[in-house]
C-alpha cells in the first residue's frame, strides 16, 4: 500500500488494555490483515509482519529512489517538545536500516544520512533534528528558526539560541537553498508518556504548522514511549492494537495540534537495547513508510 496526501502518566494493564479486542470482531478483522478503525493508515503489510513474514516496508524504504534530477535527498524534520525521542528516532532508523544499533544523534542542528551496506553509499533519506520546544519566550528552539529550517535556510552545525533567532548575517543561515536543501515532509514527535501540552507549547505548534501548510509541506506525527504509557504493551509491543490508553493519548494529541488520527503513528524508539527487534523496528517502518509517500508526493509537486 502506498500513502497518498490528502487536501508522564501509566495505566494498569487492566485500564489500558481492551480485552474484549483480542476476541471481538476488531481483533478478527486485524488478524485477516484489514486495517483497524483507529489507525487507520497501517498497511496491510504491517499487519503482516506481526506474523513473521516478509518486511515490506523495509525492502520499500531500501528500495526508494528519488525521481528528480536536483532532489538526491527526501527530508524529513522533527520536531516537538523537549524530550519527545526526536534523536532517539533518528537513531533508531538507522538502526533499523542498517540491521545494527548505532551511534547516537549529535544535539545541534545536523542533516542525519543513513549509510548502505556498502561504504560511501547513502539511502536517499535524510533526517534533521532540532532543539525541543518549551514554555516561555526564552527557552528552548524559536519557532521562528523551524520556519526558517523548513525554508531550507539552517547549515548543518548550528546551535540554536532561545533568545535570539537565526539572522540572514549568520555564516550558519544559507541565503538561498536549493529544493533539496528544504525539508518536504514536517514530523511532529509526541511522547505517549507525558502530560498535557501547556498552552504555550501548543501556540508555538500551531505556528510552526501554519507555516508548513502555506508552504505545502505534509505533515504528520509519532507518539513515543508507548511501551512506558501501557503496562501490556511494554510486555508486548503487538498490544499497541488494543490500547485503550494509546487511544484515547492520540485522539487527544490530534485535537490539540490539529494533526488527523490517521496521520499520527505510535512507535516505540531504541533506548535501552543491545540488539534489534522485529517488533520495534516493524513499527519504526510503519511510519517511516507515509514519511517518504509523502515527503515524494510533495517533491514532485514543487
Amino acid at each position: 500500500m502506498r500513502y497518498t496526501v490528502a487536501g508522564n502518566v501509566s495505566q494498569s494493564p487492566a485500564v489500558c488494555v481492551d480485552r474484549a479486542d483480542t476476541a471481538g470482531p476488531l481483533w478478527a478483522a486485524r488478524s485477516a490483515g484489514v486495517v483497524c478503525t483507529w489507525l487507520k493508515s497501517f498497511s496491510v503489510s504491517h499487519q503482516s509482519r506481526w506474523s513473521g513474514t516478509l518486511p515490506v516496508d523495509l525492502q520499500y524504504v531500501r528500495e526508494y529512489q528519488t525521481e528528480r534530477d536536483d532532489i538526491k535527498h527526501l527530508r524529513i524534520l522533527l520536531y516537538g517538545p523537549v524530550g519527545a525521542g526526536k534523536s532517539s528516532f533518528v537513531n533508531s532508523v538507522s538502526s533499523v536500516l542498517r540491521g545494527r544499533m548505532t551511534l547516537p544523534a549529535m544535539a545541534s542542528y545536523r542533516t542525519h544520512t543513513i549509510r548502505k551496506g556498502t561504504p560511501q553509499t547513502y539511502y536517499p533519506i535524510v533526517l534533521n533534528d532540532i532543539m525541543g520546544l518549551e514554555e516561555g519566550s526564552d527557552s528552548g528552539v524559536r519557532p521562528d528558526d523551524i520556519k526558517l529550517a523548513m525554508k531550507g535556510h539552517v547549515k548543518d552545525g548550528y546551535k540554536f539560541n532561545p533568545v535570539s533567532p537565526l539572522s540572514s548575517g549568520d555564516p550558519h543561515y544559507y541565503p538561498e537553498p536549493s529544493a533539496d536543501d528544504k525539508v518536504h515532509v514536517l514530523v511532529c514527535v509526541h511522547s505517549a508518556n507525558s502530560a498535557e501540552i501547556k498552552e504555550s507549547v501548543l501556540q508555538k505548534m500551531k505556528g510552526i504548522r501554519e507555516t508548513a501548510n502555506e508552504l505545502g509541506i505534509p505533515q504528520m506525527a509519532i507518539i513515543t514511549k508507548i511501551d512506558e504509557a501501557c503496562g501490556e504493551t511494554k510486555k508486548n509491543l503487538k498490544n499497541v492494537y488494543k490500547s485503550k490508553h494509546l487511544k484515547k493519548k492520540m485522539k487527544d494529541f490530534s485535537a490539540a495540534v490539529g494533526i488527523p488520527m490517521n496521520y499520527i503513528f505510535p512507535i516505540k524508539n531504541y533506548c535501552e537495547e543491545i540488539d534489534i527487534n522485529d517488533d520495534v523496528d516493524s513499527l519504526i517502518l510503519s511510519a517511516l513508510r507515509p514519511m517518504i509517500d509523502f515527503g515524494d508526493d510533495f517533491i514532485n509537486k514543487i
